[in-house]
């Protein structure tokens, strides 16, 4: 299969770019317009062609024998399939690349070329590219100038996949590109209406919530105005220590503990809690609004999803839109539709981090419940009360899965208490209660904290020269770095062990970590890797689309024939551990639907 290197260049002016704009609002618009586009064939000269050749060039492709290579494809594939509707038969990305290799680390080009040709001054983005904004049609100069910086983006994508390609997982390829397909060849629809009214009756329901308070928007959106008008009702104000300064601030965020506690010793002022939470918490409008934005002409929905997005290799959001947590029952999800014949098929890996977590540790007790479908939320806040819990135990039953998603990462008392009380529902429990509900996990569930402890050995062991090459589990340690099952790794950049902390850099800056985090690192990783395969294997059903991963839940398109057959497929394969973890207690569950309602 050949590959083809492209990069396109496009207008852009002060209103119209995709600073301000997502990717399917840009191509979409009737502004849009290519400049050029540059073009590598294998390992062949590159070429610019401008306005008046690249459509000539482009149908002359043999797409169905053709793998596209870009960085950043999301952007330049929906330029190619959705604009000028060519389809190639794989799709490769470098950015997405480099966020595997380096997961830490900027994936900008200019700053993928200089982490990888350290020592070659040739291998450097130009950052010379002409002001072009605002100009529509080149002159033969400009033409020219940005032909250039076009070519040089495209041979310098060309080094980076040849030197990323000698030691990338054929598997992680695969990954990169299914998630390009489910943005460029959008499978799923976008009912624009119903969210058009659903964001009709958002704006309504602000304005009575900011009339019933009694106070104006400007009161409410303000920091300093909004803690003057608390102080002219004579209320206590809840502080908090920022993380950033570390002086002391108002703790006015809607999950902060004080501000929760706050807003319930006053229920007299529910009307300002509710206004305030409508000021400040705009964010169903606002993705109600990108949605609306992102939909195509023809009305499919492309799902951006971003490869890689944490150093675990969890996806996350992209193109301004998050789909990783859309709250369930929400109009964002029920938006989301099957085209006509079709359904979806949405399954759900059930505490996959909790069994990941039960498997490595060894902990017989849990794998044992997992392994007999016992629901452990109840069976330990059955231990924490004292008497048999059901699911009917709304609250018990949440102290106890609180403690069982969160206390196995080293969490505190104090950060349960918090957690307990800032959740959904609200739980508020003493000290003393969550000090000894914490005592009790660590005491039920021993190897975990052992577990800990190797995870501390581990980081050790990655600044050890003599211990690289040793394995715990099917991690295998590496310099600063930990080998995970799939050759991807969990890097730790420059890991150090100074003044009693082990910290590694990021693009951010320096972070600490230590056995617990680690540990919650590795899960992440694991888990993560078991969705993964799950995902490959159901995308090679036959007459099967994976369209979409939220979380542990893999969203795939089938037709409606034969529904329950396709079904009870996906979640065999679902419930089938991989080969390197085939003790493994996986389960999930799913429903068939037209719209994403579960």
């Amino acid at each position: 299969m050949k590959k083809l290197y492209l990069d396109f260049e496009t207008y852009y002016d002060a209103h119209y770019s995709l600073t301000k704009m997502t990717t399917a609002q840009y191509v979409n618009h009737a502004d849009f317009k290519i400049w050029g586009v540059g073009l590598k064939v294998d390992d062949g000269d590159t070429e610019w062609y401008g306005a008046d050749e690249y459509e000539d060039v482009l149908s002359a492709v043999d797409w169905s024998n053709t793998a596209l290579v870009c960085h950043n494809t999301l952007f330049d594939a929906f330029i190619l399939t959705r604009h000028c509707g060519y389809t190639p038969a794989y799709y490769y990305d470098t950015a997405a690349m480099s966020r595997g290799l380096y997961p830490n680390m900027s994936a900008r080009l200019k700053d993928c070329v200089v982490r990888e040709f350290p020592s070659d001054p040739a291998m450097r983005k130009g950052e010379e590219l002409v002001n072009a904004k605002g100009i529509r049609d080149l002159d033969p100069l400009l033409d020219e100038q940005i032909g250039s910086y076009c070519i040089q983006d495209v041979d310098l994508t060309h080094a980076l996949f040849q030197s990323y390609m000698s030691n990338y997982p054929e598997q992680e390829l695969d990954l990169i590109d299914l998630t390009v397909r489910m943005f460029v060849e959008p499978k799923l629809f976008l009912d624009k209406a119903m969210l058009l009214a659903y964001k009709e009756e958002m704006a309504k329901r602000a304005v009575a919530s900011i009339d019933a308070s009694g106070v104006t928007r400007d009161v409410l959106a303000s920091q300093q105005k909004f803690r003057a008008h608390l102080e002219a009702l004579g209320l206590n104000i809840p502080m908090k220590k920022s993380p950033t300064t570390g002086k002391e601030i108002p703790a006015f965020g809607k999950n902060d503990p004080a501000y929760i506690q706050m807003c319930n010793m006053y229920p007299e002022h529910r009307a300002l809690w509710d206004a305030r939470e409508v000021v400040k918490s705009r964010i169903d409008e606002t993705r109600a609004e990108r949605f609306i934005d992102s939909c195509n002409p023809d009305g499919t929905f492309g799902i951006p999803l971003r490869y890689y997005a944490a150093h675990t290799g969890r996806f996350g959001g992209s193109d301004k839109i998050n789909l990783q947590n859309l709250p369930r029952g929400s109009k964002l999800r029920t938006a989301i539709r099957a085209p006509e014949g079709q359904r979806l098929f949405i399954a759900d890996l059930s505490n996959i981090e909790a069994r990941m977590l039960a498997w490595l540790a060894k902990e017989s007790d849990l794998l044992d419940a997992f392994a007999h479908g016992g629901d452990v939320y109840c069976e330990f806040a059955s231990q924490i009360y004292g008497r048999t819990i059901t699911k009917e135990d709304t609250l018990e039953r949440y102290v106890g899965k609180t403690a069982i998603l969160g206390l196995g990462y080293g969490m505190g008392h104090n950060k349960f208490q918090d957690t307990l009380k800032a959740g959904s529902p609200s739980v508020d429990v003493s000290d003393s209660t969550a000090a000894q509900i914490v005592t009790q996990y660590r005491s039920n569930y021993s190897n975990i904290p052992i577990l800990w402890s190797r995870m501390k050995d581990l980081l050790f062991n990655m600044i050890s020269p003599n211990m690289y090459g040793t394995t715990y589990g099917p991690l295998v340690v590496q310099k600063q770095r930990l080998q995970l099952p799939n050759t991807m790794s969990l890097h730790y950049p420059d890991l150090q062990y100074i003044g009693g902390e082990f910290l590694y850099s990021t693009s951010k800056g320096k972070v600490r970590t230590y056995g617990p985090r680690l540990a919650e690192n590795v899960i992440q990783a694991l888990a993560r890797i078991v969705i993964t395969e799950q995902m490959l294997d159901i995308q090679s059903m036959p007459q099967v689309d994976v369209v979409m991963q939220v979380h542990d839940e893999i969203i795939a398109l089938g037709s409606e024939v034969d529904s329950d057959v396709t079904m009870d497929t996906i979640l065999d394969i679902m419930r089938t551990p991989p080969e390197w973890c085939s003790d493994l207690p996986l389960d999930a569950e799913g429903g068939v639907s037209q719209i994403y309602d579960k």
